[in-house]
């Protein structure tokens, strides 16, 4: 079931593109794009912005190859820039039971960053299951999975264009 659309979710990245330009006018932020989920949004967003920005790539999971969250995260590559002193932006296709972005948070606040906030596509608070927030969120969605956009389901679905609500085999 078709959840948003191409069109929609082109406006969202203009919006949060122009927050994050105007926030970050005049310094280099470096944008963190969180691996494999977030790589078609970080390179939407990094194309709307006129300011100068450094990217780098975070591998971090808790699905593995399923459709399900492990619960347990691993982080499987990190940040090959040197970020001791930057602002930091994580990208984020999208913040769900926060357990992936607080990895992501506690590894990134290891290396020294001066400052460090959250852009996610798609937020889905009534799963949180430790606290955290998005400092820029494109959406908020109830609590269904979703796929495409570079969302997956087991590896797959990531090249649909829109966002569509998958049916899991547990719902019948």
């Amino acid at each position: 079931m078709s959840l948003v659309g191409p069109e929609e979710i082109e406006k969202v990245v203009d919006r949060l593109a122009s927050e994050i330009r105007n926030d970050y006018r005049g310094r280099v932020p470096v944008m963190v794009c969180v691996l494999k989920g977030a790589f078609v949004f970080t390179a939407d967003l990094v194309r709307r912005l006129d300011i100068p920005v450094e990217i780098d790539f975070i591998r971090a999971s808790s699905y593995g190859a399923a459709c399900e969250s492990s619960g347990q995260v691993t982080i499987s590559r990190g940040l090959e820039l040197d970020v001791s002193g930057r602002d930091v932006i994580v990208v984020e296709d999208i913040l769900d039971t926060g357990l992936t972005l607080d990895a992501v948070m506690g590894h990134i606040r290891g290396l020294s960053p001066a400052t460090v906030k959250v852009c996610t596509l798609l937020d889905k608070p009534a799963r949180r299951a430790v606290e955290c927030r998005a400092d820029y969120a494109g959406m908020e969605i109830e609590d269904m999975f979703v796929v495409g956009y570079g969302l997956d389901c087991a590896e797959r679905h990531r090249n649909l264009s829109g966002l569509y609500v998958m049916k899991m085999p547990s719902e019948g």
